[in-house]
C-alpha cells in the first residue's frame, strides 16, 4: 500500500552562506513578483515588506525599564549571548531578543494555549479552541502565577513580558512577521501584548504532548473491538528487564524501597506493601495492563470502542506543542564520568526526540551576568522555548543537565454519571461547577460554550465531541454502575490540571551549583514529569521528578474507570523523598532513553506499565562498554559519533531468517542479496536500509496491521472483513468494507520497539496465527513465519519497484526516508503558494526508528520522517567551551533570514557547531553585538 502522506516541496540545504544569501534574495525576487502579479489576493508587498522584521542586531536601541545597559552578542548563527548587570535587565533583555526572533511563533503559541486559535485563524479552528477551553491550560497557569509561583519567579516573568512588549510597542504586524501581512489578507487580527500567564501556559503544552500512555490505553480498548485478550496481550509484551537494563539500577528510593524489599512485597499501584500481581498491576501482566479486555477498572469493556474514537478523534486535531500528539515522544540523554572519559572530568550528552518544527522548538542562547551576585545570580546558556524565560537544557559554571521524557501515567479518564442536576459520585449528585466561555472567531461569528467540571476540578470532555456523547450510551458496565439514562460522560483526571511550580524550577535548576542544588531544583518540577541527567566537575547523577499520582489496587490506570465510585479516585502522590535517583554509580555511567526507570521488582509504586522498550538505550550502554572496556577512554566527538549511531536492532534480527529463504522470484532474490554482508546500519546512501525498511512494513502489515481495527489503521488503507456487531463477530461470513481511520504519522503498527519486542517474542512460535495472511492477486498466502517473511519480501520488491525504480543500484533510504520542514501555520494550512515560501526541504536523513539516531518515521503511514532529534549536545565539563551543540533549524523564525535553518545541513550530516561560553570564547565567536540602553 503507497503511504498516505503528503509532502511539500521546498529549498535543500545550502551549500554555502554565498549560495544560502542568494537563494534567499531570489526566493524574496519570486515572492514580490509572485504577488505583485496578482497571487495571494492581490496583495502588494515589497522587498522592504518581506525584511522589515528582521532584527537589528547591531548599533544601540534604548529600551525603557531597563536599569543598566544590556550587550546582545550574536555569533555567525545569529545565536545570542545577552550580558547584564541584573537579573531583571537579564531577563528583560531575553523577551526582547526572543521577541525579535520569534515572535509570530510565540504568538502562536499562546494562542494555542489560551483557546483563541480562532482570532489568528478563523473559523477552522474553533472545534480545537472548545477542546482546549475546556482544558483550562490558561486558567491553571493563572492560578500558579497567582498562588504557588515564589516572588522571584513572579518578578523574572515580568521582566521577561516587560522585554516582550517593548519590542512589540509602536510595531504594525508586518512588521512583526511576515505572517502576519499574510493574516492581514483575510482578517484584521493584530498582536495584543505579552503577560507572564503567556509563559507559564506554554508548560502546560509541553506537558499535554509528554502525558505518558493515554495514548496506549486508548489503543488497547479499541483493539478489543477485532481482537480477543490474548492478542491484545501479544501486541503489549512485558518489558525486557533482563535484556534492557533500567535507567535506575544503583539508585536509592529512600527508606520506602529498603522496607519495601526487606518484606518481599510485589509493587502495587497504591500504597507501598498493598497486595498486586507482579509489577504493579491488577488482572493484567505487567506491560499489558487492561490488555485482557475483562480488567476495565469495572466499568468499561467492549462498548468502549466507539467512546475512545471519539476521543481520539477530539485528541488527534487538537495542536501539538512539541510532540506528535504524544506519539513518538522520545529522547537519549546520557553521562559518563571523568575516570571513563580523555579529560578526566564527566561528559553529558541530550538529544530529545520532537515533532520536525519550523522554526525548531527549541532556542538557543546565553544568560550571562557580567558579575554573578546576589542580585545578577545567573551565568547559564543552552535552550529553552520562545516564550519562556530562563533555559530548560544546557549548563551553567558548574553544572549541567539534560532530560529526557519518562513517560510516567499522569492521566486517567473517567465515566460519569450524568444527570440534570449534576453526577454521581458515591450515591449522591455532586453539582458540576461551570463556567461560560466566548470563542472570538476572526472574520465570524463569535461562539459562547459552557465548560462544566466535577467538584475535584476533572473537566469533563464529552461536551465537547458529538461521537463522545454516544459513548456513554454504549460503555459497557458491570451490574453495579448505575443506570446510563441518555448515556455516561468522559472527564479526565491529569496532574497539569493542579497549579504546580515547575516555573520555579527553571530558575532553580538554572543557577543550581551543585548535585544538592539540582536535586532541591528538579523537586519543584511537577509537570511534564521529566528524566533528569547531571553532571557537575566531579560528579554524576539522575533524578525523576515530578507529580505523580498513586492508585488503589482497584484501578492500576489503564482504562476509563467509574467516577461516580470514590474507590477508584487517586489516593495521593508519590512523596518528592521516594521517587528514583542514583548518584555516582559503580559502572561510571547513566543512561536514560525513555526505557524503564526502574525494575519492576525493587521499586514500590506503578509508575506505568507502558515504557519504552529500552533498545535505544541498550545500544548506547553497549557503545560505552565496547569503548571503556580494555581501559579505552571517551571523548567528545566520541558522545557524538553515538548520537549518530544508526544501526537497526530488529534488522539483526530479521535478516539472518530472511537470508536463509528461497524465493522463486528473480527480482525478488536481486533484493534479498542486498542483505548479504549488510552492517545493519541505516545510512542515507543504503540500498540495503532501504528495502530491509520495506519488508520490515510490509511485515508488520500483513502480520498485524491488517488485523486491527479501522479506528487504529492508516487513511486510506480499506480491507474487507468480518462483520462484527455489539456481541461481537457474526457468523455469517458477511464481509463489510473498512477504510482505516488515523493519518499517517500516528497509525498502527508503526513500527517502534514495542513491535520490535512483539516480534521477538512471536519469533519462538512459527506457527502462530499472527503469521497466517491471505493471498492478495498474485501474491501468495502464508501460513507460518517463514512464509509471510517471503511475502513480504516480495510485496517489498514490488512497492521499491514503485517508489524507487527496477534497478536496485540506484535505491537508496534516504530517498524514501525524508525530511520536510513546514511552517506550523501557514506552512501547513495556508494557500500553496504561501507553504511554498515558508517551508524548507526536502533533506535525506540516515538513521530510523528506535535507532538512537532516532529520525523517527510511521511503517503504517510510510517511510517520510515524523520526529527528529530536535537538537543536540554534548557538554565537556572540563572545558566548558569545548562543548558543542546544534538546532534542528535557525536561531531566526523569519522565513528568508539567513539563520532560518542555517543550522539544518549540518545538523543533517551529525556535526555539532562551537558553544562557546566563558566571556572570551564568546567575544572571539561574536559577529554582531547590540546594545541595549536604559
Amino acid at each position: 500500500m503507497p503511504p498516505n502522506t503528503t509532502a511539500t516541496t521546498g529549498d535543500k540545504p545550502a551549500k554555502s552562506g554565498r549560495k544560502k544569501g542568494r537563494k534567499a534574495r531570489l526566493v524574496v525576487l519570486v515572492l514580490v513578483l509572485a504577488i505583485i502579479g496578482g497571487i495571494a489576493y492581490g496583495a502588494y508587498w515589497s522587498i522592504s515588506t518581506v525584511r522589515a522584521s528582521f532584527p537589528q542586531t547591531k548599533g544601540s536601541i534604548t529600551l525603557q525599564g531597563l536599569s543598566g545597559p544590556v550587550d546582545v552578542k550574536r555569533d555567525g548563527y545569529g545565536i545570542p549571548q545577552i550580558y547584564a548587570s541584573s537579573d531583571e535587565d537579564l531577563f528583560m533583555a531575553q523577551g526582547f531578543v526572543q521577541a525579535q526572533d520569534r515572535f509570530y511563533e510565540m504568538d502562536v503559541r499562546r494562542h494555542m494555549t489560551s483557546g483563541r486559535l480562532s482570532e489568528m485563524f478563523g473559523q477552522g479552528q474553533v472545534k480545537n479552541d472548545e477542546f482546549l477551553r475546556t482544558l483550562g491550560w490558561d486558567r491553571i497557569a493563572k492560578q500558579e502565577y497567582d498562588t504557588k509561583l515564589s516572588p522571584s519567579t513572579k518578578k523574572y516573568l515580568q521582566a521577561y513580558a516587560k522585554g516582550v512588549n517593548a519590542y512589540l510597542q509602536g510595531k504594525d504586524g508586518k512588521d512583526i512577521s511576515l505572517e502576519y501581512a499574510a493574516l492581514g489578507l483575510t482578517n484584521d487580527y493584530t498582536p495584543g501584548s505579552w503577560t507572564p500567564v503567556d509563559s507559564v501556559s506554554w508548560l502546560k503544552a509541553m506537558a499535554w504532548d509528554l502525558r505518558g500512555n493515554m495514548q496506549d490505553e486508548i489503543d488497547r480498548a479499541l483493539m478489543t473491538s477485532r481482537l480477543g485478550p490474548q492478542q491484545i496481550q501479544d501486541l503489549y509484551p512485558e518489558y525486557p528487564y533482563g535484556r534492557n537494563k533500567p535507567i535506575v539500577q544503583e539508585g536509592q528510593y529512600g527508606e520506602l524501597s529498603k522496607t519495601f524489599q526487606q518484606n518481599g512485597s510485589t509493587s502495587t499501584s497504591g500504597t507501598p506493601g498493598t497486595s498486586g500481581t507482579s509489577g504493579g498491576t491488577t488482572g493484567a501482566s505487567a506491560g499489558s495492563t487492561g490488555a485482557t479486555g475483562s480488567t476495565t477498572s469495572g466499568a468499561a469493556g467492549s462498548g468502549l470502542t466507539s467512546q475512545l474514537a471519539g476521543l481520539y478523534k477530539v485528541l488527534d486535531n487538537v495542536p501539538t506543542a512539541v510532540g506528535v500528539n504524544g506519539q513518538g515522544i522520545g529522547s537519549n540523554s546520557w553521562v559518563v564520568s571523568g575516570k571513563y572519559t580523555i579529560t578526566g572530568k564527566p561528559l553529558l550528552a541530550n538529544d530529545p526526540h520532537l515533532s520536525a518544527s519550523l522554526p525548531s522548538v527549541w532556542y538557543q542562547m546565553g544568560l550571562h551576568c557580567r558579575t554573578v551576585s546576589s542580585t545578577c545570580q545567573y551565568d547559564v546558556t543552552g535552550y529553552t522555548f520562545a516564550g519562556m524565560p530562563g533555559v530548560v537544557i544546557g549548563h551553567n559554571g558548574r553544572i549541567a543537565w539534560g532530560m529526557t521524557n519518562s513517560g510516567v501515567d499522569v492521566t486517567d479518564l473517567y465515566l460519569e454519571k450524568v444527570t440534570a442536576n449534576g453526577y454521581l459520585y458515591d450515591g449522591k449528585v455532586r453539582p458540576f461547577k461551570s463556567r461560560e466561555e466566548t470563542i472570538k472567531v476572526a472574520g465570524g461569528t463569535s461562539k459562547s460554550i459552557v465548560v462544566r467540571q466535577t467538584q475535584d476540578g476533572m473537566p469533563l470532555l464529552s461536551d465537547r465531541d458529538d461521537e463522545l456523547v454516544q459513548v456513554g450510551r454504549k460503555a459497557t458496565v458491570n451490574t453495579a454502575a448505575p443506570d446510563r439514562g441518555d448515556g455516561y460522560g468522559i472527564a479526565l483526571r491529569w496532574t497539569a490540571l493542579d497549579p504546580g511550580t515547575s516555573m520555579d524550577a527553571v530558575f532553580a535548576i538554572d543557577k543550581a551549583a551543585n548535585w544538592n542544588d539540582f536535586r532541591a531544583g528538579a523537586a519543584l518540577f511537577d509537570v511534564p514529569s521529566q528524566n533528569l541527567v547531571y553532571a557537575d566537575g566531579e560528579h554524576i547523577g539522575y533524578t525523576l521528578p515530578g507529580k505523580i499520582p498513586t492508585r488503589s489496587s482497584a484501578d492500576d490506570g489503564s482504562l476509563p474507570a467509574p467516577g461516580w465510585d470514590s474507590k477508584y479516585k487517586w489516593t495521593g502522590f508519590i512523596k518528592k523523598d521516594e521517587l528514583p535517583y542514583e548518584y555516582d554509580p559503580r559502572r561510571g555511567y547513566i543512561v536514560t532513553a525513555n526505557q524503564a526507570v526502574v525494575d519492576k521488582d525493587k521499586y514500590p509504586y506503578t509508575l506505568t506499565t507502558d515504557w519504552g522498550y529500552g533498545t535505544r538505550s541498550q545500544r548506547i550502554t553497549d557503545l560505552i562498554e565496547s569503548k571503556i572496556k580494555d581501559g579505552g577512554k571517551i571523548s567528545t566527538d566520541d558522545m557524538r559519533q553515538m548520537q549518530m549511531d544508526n544501526s537497526s536492532e530488529i534488522a539483526k534480527l530479521l535478516v539472518p531468517k530472511l537470508l536463509k529463504l528461497n524465493l522463486d522470484d528473480g527480482n525478488v532474490r536481486q533484493a534479498q542479496k542486498l542483505l548479504e554482508g549488510w552492517d545493519y546500519t541505516q545510512d542515507a546512501d543504503s540500498a540495503a536500509a532501504a528495502y530491509f525498511n520495506a519488508v520490515w512494513r510490509n511485515i508488520l502489515k500483513l502480520a498485524f496491521g491488517n488485523k486491527l481495527p479501522k479506528e487504529l489503521r492508516v487513511k486510506g488503507q480499506c480491507l474487507w472483513v468480518d462483520k462484527i456487531d455489539s456481541t461481537g463477530p457474526v457468523d455469517d461470513d458477511t464481509k463489510v468494507r473498512e477504510c482505516g481511520q488515523r493519518d499517517a504519522d500516528q497509525a498502527q503498527p508503526d513500527g517502534g520497539d514495542r513491535w520490535f519486542e512483539v516480534v521477538r517474542t512471536l519469533m519462538d512460535k512459527p506457527h502462530s496465527d499472527w503469521w497466517k495472511t491471505p493471498k492478495y492477486g498474485t501474491r501468495p498466502a502464508a501460513d507460518d513465519r517463514d512464509q509471510l517473511f517471503a511475502r513480504a519480501m516480495i510485496d517489498a520488491r514490488w512497492e521499491l519497484t514503485a517508489k524507487l525504480g527496477k534497478d536496485i543500484d540506484t535505491w537508496s533510504w534516504g530517498r524514501l526516508h525524508r525530511l520536510f520542514l513546514k511552517n506550523q501555520t501557514l506552512g501547513t494550512e495556508g494557500p500553496q503558494f504561501l507553504q511554498y515560501v515558508l517551508n524548507r526541504g526536502p533533506w535525506k536523513l540516515s538513521g530510523g526508528e528506535a535507532t538512537v539516531n532516532a529520525s523517527g518515521w510511521n511503517a503504517a503511514g510510510g517511510y517520510n520522517v515524523v520526529w527528529v532529534p530536535s537538537m543536540r549536545m554534548v557538554v565537556n565539563l572540563a572545558d566548558l567551551d569545548k562543548s558543542k551543540w546544534i538546532n534542528l533549524t535557525g536561531a531566526s523564525g523569519h522565513a528568508f533570514s539567513a539563520h532560518y535553518t542555517d543550522q539544518t545541513g549540518k545538523w543533517a550530516a551529525g556535526e555539532l557547531l562551537p558553544w562557546s561560553f566563558s566571556a572570551d570564547a564568546v567575544g572571539k565567536s561574536t559577529s554582531d553585538t547590540l546594545v541595549l540602553k536604559p
